[in-house]
């Protein structure tokens, strides 16, 4: 008895969940009773389960990796040769003056053995643009070619940190809603207790689809 009693009990638990859940979900069209509407959460349910969450983190950690491929994973493509760009600029002055850097730094060893220690044979191996410079100025260049190329690392190293930076920022964008299912609204108002006027600013979001169903 005792059994039975506690399978009815369940029964009625079961069906009085259910009745509430469909009323929650089913409104009474207020032009027809006859039609009865019922709020569509089949479709975004099934949207949602489709479409893959993006991770800002993939983004990050790619383009920590190989710069731009954090882009790609962000589907921003037109920014991979800006990425490129930036960071072939440092390269290009790295090359340029790590190049200079050492003939400026032989030629400066080269005349100094000369001068101090009357050793010419590293003469003829000079660069022909550095063969007219003294010895304090080949010093000079040296150091400023060398100063120049430890910067054209900083800056590569900032360029690549900025490519990392801007895939992280974007990937979090990603996923910002920015759909129509949003909306806001501006209008003028008056307030009759202090006899100003005022703007409000309403944000509001799109009622979900709706389907009709006739009951028979």
């Amino acid at each position: 008895m005792k059994l039975f009693r506690l399978i009815i009990f369940i029964l009625f638990t079961t069906a009085s969940l259910g009745r509430s859940y469909a009323q929650s979900n089913a409104t009474i069209s207020s032009s027809n009773p006859g039609i009865v509407v019922i709020n569509d959460t089949t479709k975004k349910a099934a949207t949602d389960s489709l479409i893959k969450k993006h991770d800002p983190r993939k983004a990050t950690r790619r383009s920590a990796m190989i710069p731009g491929w954090g882009q790609a994973y962000n589907r921003e493509y037109w920014k991979i040769p800006l990425v490129y760009g930036a960071l072939a600029i440092p390269a290009g002055l790295f090359v340029y003056n790590n190049n200079w850097y050492k003939k400026t730094k032989y030629a400066y060893e080269a005349k100094y053995n000369a001068e101090v220690n009357n050793d010419t044979t590293g003469l003829a191996a000079i660069d022909p643009q550095l063969k007219g410079l003294s010895t304090a100025s080949l010093q000079s260049y040296r150091n400023s070619f060398r100063r120049d190329r430890d910067y054209s690392i900083l800056f590569f190293l900032l360029a690549w940190g900025l490519n990392v930076v801007d895939a992280t920022v974007y990937g979090h964008l990603k996923d910002f809603d920015v759909s129509n299912d949003l909306s806001m609204n501006v209008k003028p108002i008056f307030n009759p207790t202090t006899r100003t006027p005022g703007v409000t600013l309403t944000f509001s979001q799109k009622k979900p689809e709706h389907k009709l169903f006739e009951v028979r």
